[in-house]
């Protein structure tokens, strides 16, 4: 017998009918029952990575599965109350839908100054632009930055809205059924000039953090867009902030997070925000109950974890628990 805490009892038909499957309720806070039962962990949503020293709690714990894509600091967080043994999991393809639906609103929102017309409809405003008619997002040239499933999905739905596509991601490889190829992150010095739409969906790691700097945004033609619905310090505000005005930017994710109220990002000619709301759609929880339905399963049966992006995978054992 497997038993496995989740943070809400919504989730609890994710594992109802499962042999093999017990769940508890646990949202990270205090002592959960059943503590020294416990081999697998779902945690919460957007929880703080800090949180997640609660594992702690549960010695017998052997995988943490998050209902987020991004993990980082997590490991450090484990590895730090000891239990760098226990393997992590993370929500991939569960966001896919929801993200790329923000990252191409965000660039409408941006490019057709929807922002502008809002703030107007609150002060009773009837505003038609004048002179320099608004951007659409037909005939823009798209650099998508981070080609996973993410950045897959936000390219399959730019190109219905006759979008010209190059795709990026971490090295070169042969194409698909959406581009011709996917170019290396080393081309994009290159690229940047040639594109007027960039958005950027790459997970933050070490060779990430601070992608979009100076030079990345230098490259790029006068009115060009930056949307970034992947981490906010894959991007240096401070250099932001400089070409704010020259740019546009349409951003989900800051750096910091959340933005404080006196921030000068909020002002900044050009920008729009959204509070890293990328994911929370009510396509979310389906994908998300069907994600952990799915990795129950594959443990009852005695399978390795999907989705672990570090640690072990593990299986479950004959006697029913994760080796």
């Amino acid at each position: 017998m497997v038993v496995v805490s989740i943070p809400d009892s919504s989730m609890a038909p994710s594992g109802a009918g499962i042999e093999g499957i017990e769940t508890v309720v646990w949202d990270l806070s205090g002592i959960p029952p059943r503590a020294g039962e416990i081999e697998v962990v779902v945690a919460p949503y957007m929880t703080p990575k800090a949180s997640l020293a609660a594992v702690r709690h549960t010695p017998n714990a052997r995988l943490v599965q998050l209902q987020s894509a991004g993990y980082e600091g997590i490991p450090e967080v484990l590895a730090g109350i000891g239990r760098a043994d226990v393997a992590l999991a993370n929500a991939a393809g569960v966001h896919d839908a929801s993200t790329a639906e923000l990252a191409v609103g965000l660039a409408i929102t941006a490019l057709r100054g929807l922002d502008e017309h809002a703030r107007a409809q609150v002060e009773g405003r009837w505003e038609r632009p004048h002179g320099t008619p608004s951007t659409s997002l037909a005939d823009r040239r798209a650099l998508v930055v981070g080609y996973g499933s993410v950045g897959r999905a936000i390219a399959a739905r730019l190109i219905p809205f006759e979008v010209a596509v190059t795709a990026v991601a971490t090295r070169a490889r042969a194409g698909d059924d959406l581009v011709e190829r996917v170019h290396g992150t080393d081309e994009l010095p290159a690229l940047l000039p040639e594109h007027d739409l960039v958005v950027v969906v790459v997970p933050l790691t070490e060779d990430t953090r601070h992608l979009v700097d100076e030079a990345f945004l230098s490259a790029l033609p006068d009115g060009a867009l930056v949307v970034n619905v992947a981490r906010g310090q894959v991007a240096d505000t401070d250099a932001i902030l400089a070409h704010a005005g020259r740019l546009r930017f349409a951003l989900d994710v800051t750096d910091p997070e959340p933005l404080p109220a006196d921030h000068d990002l909020w002002r900044a000619p050009g920008v729009v925000i959204t509070p890293h709301v990328g994911g929370a759609s009510t396509a979310m929880a389906p994908r998300m109950r069907a994600l952990l339905r799915r990795q129950l399963e594959v443990l009852a049966a005695g399978g390795s974890a999907l989705n672990v992006v570090h640690g072990d995978p593990g299986a479950l054992g004959g006697s029913g628990t994760l080796k």
